[in-house]
């Protein structure tokens, strides 16, 4: 058995600096789930981030050997809690919400906020936070923000998340200050209810083969 145990902050941006690659998943039904996350890690994306903090599809995610769970869309304390019962590695939010971070601090979840604005990065900054999540990055600019930003804060790290396709991966992965890119490109909802889980597998592996020919994330 290679699962995943509770791991710390650290050990999560690690996790993350190797994969690069988050695959996002509005999915609620554990076989489903399960068939994915063993799908995805076949085709060297072992990192599941689902699009709501559900105690249940949490647990399916975590029974896969080896798969990094993660939650998106926390927008309040209680689904910080649900997120940390089940067992999710770490958790995400589209935006900056200052009791969901001092709530996540006390409960020991690695959070990475979500941030839009030069203002709201320097606000996490100042909070001695070094991981954010960039959304919606695509609407904010692309890889060309990305890049405007890590210039004023190199020591910030970002995930950046938003309608990302096979086309514009590699655009970010480029960017040493990217620490990982999360889109839902490689769960297609299509894909998912048809079973079609080998070409979920499939998509997963072009994902890796676009990271193999770019530089790897900085260290944070």
């Amino acid at each position: 058995m290679n699962r995943v145990q509770d791991i710390g902050e650290s050990a999560v941006v690690g996790r993350l600096a190797q994969s690069r690659i988050v695959a996002v998943a509005a999915l609620d039904d554990a076989e489903q789930i399960e068939a994915v996350g063993a799908s995805l890690s076949r085709g060297g994306v072992p990192c599941l981030q689902l699009a709501e903090s559900r105690s249940g599809a949490i647990r399916a995610a975590r029974r896969v050997d080896g798969l990094l769970v993660g939650v998106g869309n926390i927008r309040t304390t209680d689904a910080a809690g649900i997120a940390v019962r089940a067992g999710a590695h770490f958790a995400t939010a589209p935006v900056t919400d200052m009791e969901i971070v001092h709530a996540c601090r006390e409960l020991e979840l690695p959070f990475f906020p979500g941030v839009a604005t030069p203002s709201e990065i320097g606000r996490m900054h100042a909070l001695g936070i070094r991981t954010v999540c960039l959304f919606p990055v695509d609407l904010l600019g692309g890889p060309a923000f990305v890049e405007t930003v890590a210039a004023i804060y190199p020591e910030m790290r970002f995930i950046a998340s938003g309608r990302i396709g096979p086309e514009s991966l590699r655009g970010y992965l480029q960017l040493p200050s990217v620490l990982a890119v999360a889109g839902n490109g490689l769960v297609r909802p299509d894909l998912v209810r048809t079973r079609h889980y080998e070409r979920i597998e499939w998509l997963a592996g072009e994902a890796v083969r676009a990271r193999r020919v770019t530089r790897p994330a900085a260290a944070a």
